[in-house]
Parts: structure tokens; sequence; C-alpha cells
């Protein structure tokens, strides 16, 4: 009996901590994600101590949690490119606003040096969702500079997006790969994610086929 109740004690503490670590996450998406896997959780441990309010609620958190995943997975959101010209005003406090968030990934990141990079706004629903700067090299390779996307977008969708027109507006101008360095585990694993390799010869180098 005692094991019994240490093991239904060990799936209440993993519900908790599932849940209060969903209330830390700026992304909706996997706060919910979080949520629904916590209160299922929770509710199971209710079921396990027959306390049914306690499985009653957490199943109800849930269902309420996978009808507004359905519903964002559902939803077709409106993309579009807003060109920039320079660092203009905004574009520049845009990045300023973000800058402590944007060298978590980009450590290197310096504002002045983006201003002869080509660069565009991702707008997602007509909110800046992302930023973009890239520079042509010699060869046919284009580097990314900067691919940033504030923390309430960042899903697949963005990304999708991103590379899709980055595809179709490189392969025109016949260049031949995107390149990106990075040295930061998450965002290398962002790039692995969208296909790029990490070049053996060169250490922190990931390059992608443009198509």
């Amino acid at each position: 009996m005692v094991l019994s109740l240490n093991w239904i004690e060990i799936v209440g503490y993993v519900g908790s901590l599932l849940i209060a670590a969903s209330l830390t996450m700026s992304n909706i998406t996997k706060l919910r994600w979080y949520n629904l896997v916590g209160a299922l959780t929770f509710a199971a441990y209710g079921a396990l101590l027959q306390a049914w309010p306690v499985f009653a609620v957490n199943f109800f958190i849930a269902v309420v949690d996978a009808y507004y995943l359905v519903r964002t997975r559902r939803k077709k959101d409106f993309f579009t490119l807003l060109p920039i010209q320079g660092l203009e005003t905004f574009t520049r406090k845009f990045l300023l606003f973000h800058r402590t968030d944007v060298m978590r990934f980009f450590p290197g990141f310096e504002l002045e040096a983006l201003a002869s990079r080509s660069g565009f706004f991702v707008l997602r629903n007509m909110i800046p969702a992302g930023i973009v700067f890239y520079e042509p090299l010699p060869g046919g390779d284009v580097e990314i500079r900067l691919d940033y996307v504030v923390p309430e977008y960042r899903d697949q969708k963005n990304a999708e997006f991103v590379f899709r027109i980055l595809n179709e507006q490189l392969s025109a101008q016949g260049h031949r790969h995107l390149v990106v360095r990075s040295s930061v585990k998450a965002h290398r694993d962002y790039l692995l994610a969208q296909g790029f390799e990490a070049e053996p010869r060169e250490q922190d180098l990931f390059r992608k086929v443009i198509i």
C-alpha cells in the first residue's frame, strides 16, 4: 500500500510540475501543450485517488487545451513580407526592443552591421512577427545574418513561410545555397529542423540547398 501511494504521489508531482512549467512559457501553443499534458497527468492522479473533483477539473482543462490547439492548427494565418530599406526608425526600435532576446540566439549581434544588408519583416496577420537580414556572397551562397521571431510566434508556420519565400526569391536570382553560422544549441537545433546540414569541414557553419 505504501509503495502504491508513493507511486501515485509521483504522478501528482509530475502533473503539478508540468502545469507550473506551462505558466512560464511565452509561446501560447507550447504553453497549451504543456498544460494539456500536465492536466491529463493530474486528472489521472485524481482518478487514482478517487478524488473526482480533482479529476473533473483537470480533465475539463485538458479538453479546453485540446480544443484550442486544434483550432490554432486549423487557423489560416495571413503571412506577407515588408521589405526593409536600411535601418529605418521602426526597424531600429524593433531590434532595440528585442535586443536581449535576439542576442540569446545571435550573440555577436550588432545593429549597425545590418544597415547595408537586405532584409524584410515577416508580417503575420499584419503584425510584425519576425525579421530577417541576409547577404549574398560570392559563389552563389547567401548568408542569413539574422532570422529572429518574437517569442509569441515561434512555431513551424513562421519558419515554413520564411524559407519558402527565401527559396523562391533567391532561386530566381541564381543563388545556390543558404548558409548560417551559429554556436548556439537552440539555434543549431532550429536550423537542423529546417533542413540545414552542418558543414563537416567548418565548425558552426550550416548549409541548405536552394531548390
